[in-house]
């Protein structure tokens, strides 16, 4: 059975990563020493694609951690503005203009937010809307979350799949080699096939 035929029916965990060739017998998988080098490069080639989809992953992750707090906190304010009753005395706080710069601010009691989308964009929504917005947002984001710190944990166990995979075709190979030298002995000086006997 070659490694591409059973990497192409293999299963995959519920985002479609597909499962690493798990190797029980190495005959499975190669049939003679001239397949060892192939079959070595497949696996080798396996663990790249894996490594690659561990750092987007970990990227991705790393930009939801960033991300949910943000979401977090503006929907924790959402929920003050609509707990706030009509005809509440305005409340005094600040605002953040850039990354070192706040501004003082009045708010009355409202029934309006504004909202960053993202790419330069801000839409009104009713304040009721932006809470179930912004919990959908949070939801969402948080369960990303997950999925991505299950991938993580996956991939991990993939590559070290085929790490052991690997050893065991190398180890396998280097057994095959002793056993060829065993069989055909090798040539004395004169000729005649080197023995060991058993008292040495």
């Amino acid at each position: 059975m070659s490694v591409k035929a059973q990497n192409k029916d293999a299963a995959t965990n519920p985002r479609g990563i597909p499962f690493a060739p798990f190797v029980d017998k190495v005959e499975d998988y190669v049939s003679s020493r001239a397949e060892v080098d192939g079959t070595m490069k497949s696996f080798q080639e396996m663990i790249s694609k894996y490594q690659f989809m561990e750092v987007n992953t970990q990227r991705r992750a790393a930009g939801l951690k960033e991300k949910i707090p943000d979401i977090r906190k503006t929907l924790d304010m959402v929920q003050f503005l609509k707990s706030r009753k009509p005809g509440s005395d305005p409340i005094e706080t600040t605002f953040e203009l850039n990354d070192t710069l706040y501004a003082k601010a009045e708010i009355p009691p409202t029934d309006e937010v504004y909202l960053w989308l993202g790419a330069n964009v801000m839409l009104s929504y009713p304040v009721a809307e932006a809470e179930t917005l912004l919990e959908s947002k949070l939801s969402t984001a948080q369960q990303s979350l997950e999925n991505c710190e299950e991938d993580l944990d996956f991939l991990r166990e993939q590559i070290t799949t085929l790490e052991v995979a690997t050893a065991r075709v190398y180890n396998w190979e280097v057994t095959m080699k002793r056993k060829e030298k065993a069989e055909h002995g090798e040539e004395g000086p004169d000729g005649d096939n080197k023995r060991i006997s058993p008292n040495g």
